[in-house]
């Protein structure tokens, strides 16, 4: 039995976390299904409190923020009863951990929400930012920052492993306040700060995730400056000098509200943009990775991380997550599984090679292949496409999210639809030529086999797969045979001139 939680099907096991976190900048809850390596939000709101407006040059909090914390503290603890939140976690982190007045906040936040909470150390902030990217990233190795709007935690993360973490008094809050709002006096400021590390270069030539809201502000912006055509934060990668150019030009902007496409951020984020472009192009121009990819999991994620169980942790993020989605979405999980397997034949012997990676992206295309099921038969493919490309995968960079969306797309509509300003031809520009073709070859095949299964369990894990010579043979066994039928057989054809055979469907003896 399953209840319905959030407007989701929630299964009973699970029972919902919130998190609050008490920023520099804003206070937020977020409250998540449950300590699952596929974790959902399920509420999420956010309060701009700016409670580190004035520390650097104060010391002090201020009364106005501290009241908009306060009510928003109020708030939070309304909407974690109706949730019937029974883990509310509270945190708070550079801007009361620094300023003279924070005990006397924290104890008044702690009687409104009627929970204890932990003022974070510069230490245990970087190891749940790092704990975030874990969240967020199958196996990442590389460095980390996350900046908030008072502090910069930079982590060295291999895999499993914390190696170097150290905190920065480089917030964008802090620096406007510091510097009287002045940019170029916040460059020396932080070139100091910078080269107080003397582990960044271990970063040089790995992927650098950044964190935090300014940074990813940054990159909605160079979204809407280079014409992108998805929105999504999680997995965005810049390479490194082209990411340096860009935050050099946001920062020397004579005007932030002049920027093309800065209507796509959030006002309260404006005036923090040219210095976290000046943080950031300092930071990539000391440690020389490979990339910089956007991050949405932070400090929160990490500390639902943190209460998973090893082998929680340890489940690869993308397949958990699409498999809890065919789960919630498809006529059936099992037929789901069953569809990994039937494919892996395609890849093997006389067939086309894969990589690892790619074997992992066909199999989630598998998993979640059914999941429009639901929608207008004219409209599977758009459906699936615009909720794959856009769905809150972890694990995954975003050619694969494309490849995953086209997979699904071509599943449902066969070939391309031939319209330049549709999404699916919008996303094709930007992967490979290679990553295309799969997608197409994925889709055919999930295409013949939902004709043969009608998407139940049962029938395809009875048929086989074979290349014999010039052609691909699909083997039904006879209690199937009636299934065999001229669609069927079209699609299966279309199937094995992708992979430069001829197709054909026998009947076991």
């Amino acid at each position: 039995m399953t209840h319905v939680f959030g407007g989701r099907s929630k299964a009973p096991e699970l029972e919902p976390i919130g998190v609050i976190d008490i920023g520099s900048n804003s206070v937020r809850l977020v409250v998540y299904d449950g300590a699952v390596r596929a974790a959902t939000p399920i509420f999420n709101e956010k309060v701009l409190a700016g409670l580190g407006n004035s520390i650097a040059t104060t010391r002090q909090l201020g009364p106005e923020s501290v009241q908009r914390a306060l009510e928003a503290l109020t708030r939070f603890r309304a909407v974690a009863r109706v949730l019937k939140v029974k883990n509310l976690r509270v945190l708070a982190t550079a801007a009361v951990r620094d300023a003279e007045d924070g005990s006397l906040f924290i104890q008044e936040a702690e009687r409104v929400a009627g929970v204890r909470i932990e003022v974070l150390s510069g230490e245990t902030e970087a190891k749940l930012a790092a704990y975030g990217i874990r969240m967020g990233f199958l196996a990442p190795d590389g460095l980390a920052g996350d900046l908030g709007g008072g502090s910069l935690e930079v982590i060295d993360i291999a895999r499993d492993q914390l190696r170097h973490a150290d905190t920065l008094p480089l917030g964008g809050l802090r620096l406007i306040d510091e510097t009287g709002d002045k940019i170029d006096r916040a460059l020396p400021l932080v070139d100091e700060a910078v080269a107080r590390i003397a582990w960044l270069t271990d970063g040089r030539a790995r992927p650098f995730y950044a964190v935090g809201g300014t940074w990813r502000a940054l990159a909605r912006l160079h979204m809407e400056q280079t014409g992108y055509p998805l929105r999504v934060m999680h997995g965005y990668a810049i390479p490194t000098r082209e990411a340096i150019e860009f935050c050099q030009f946001v920062r020397r902007a004579k005007k932030v509200t002049s920027l093309l496409g800065v209507e796509a951020v959030p006002r309260a984020r404006r005036d923090m943009l040219p210095y976290g472009a000046l943080v950031l192009e300092r930071l990539l121009e000391a440690v020389a990775p490979s990339e910089v990819v956007f991050s949405v999991f932070g400090i929160r994620e990490g500390l639902l991380f943190g209460l998973m169980t090893r082998h929680e942790q340890e489940k690869d993020p993308l397949l958990t997550f699409c498999a809890e989605l065919a789960r919630l979405r498809s006529r059936s999980l099992a037929h789901a599984y069953e569809l990994c397997t039937w494919t892996d034949a395609l890849f093997t012997g006389e067939g086309p090679k894969e990589t690892e990676e790619e074997r992992r992206l066909r199999h989630a295309a598998c998993l979640v292949s059914d999941i429009g099921w639901r929608a207008h038969p004219d409209y599977r493919g758009v459906h699936s496409l615009d909720m794959i490309a856009h769905a809150g995968f972890a694990g995954i960079d975003h050619p694969g999210r494309i490849f995953l969306a086209l997979s699904v797309y071509h599943r449902h509509s066969g070939s391309d639809d031939g319209r330049p300003d549709t999404l699916s031809n919008r996303l094709r520009l930007v992967v490979s030529k290679r990553t295309q073709k799969r997608a197409k070859l994925i889709g055919a095949a999930i295409r013949a086999a939902h004709m043969l299964s009608i998407g139940m369990a049962g029938i395809i894990d009875e048929t086989r797969l074979v290349y014999e010579g010039p052609k691909l043979v699909m083997i039904l066994p006879k209690a199937h045979a009636g299934l065999n039928g001229e669609r069927l057989r079209r699609r299966f054809q279309i199937l094995a001139e992708l992979v430069s055979r001829e197709g054909e469907i026998r009947v076991a003896d």
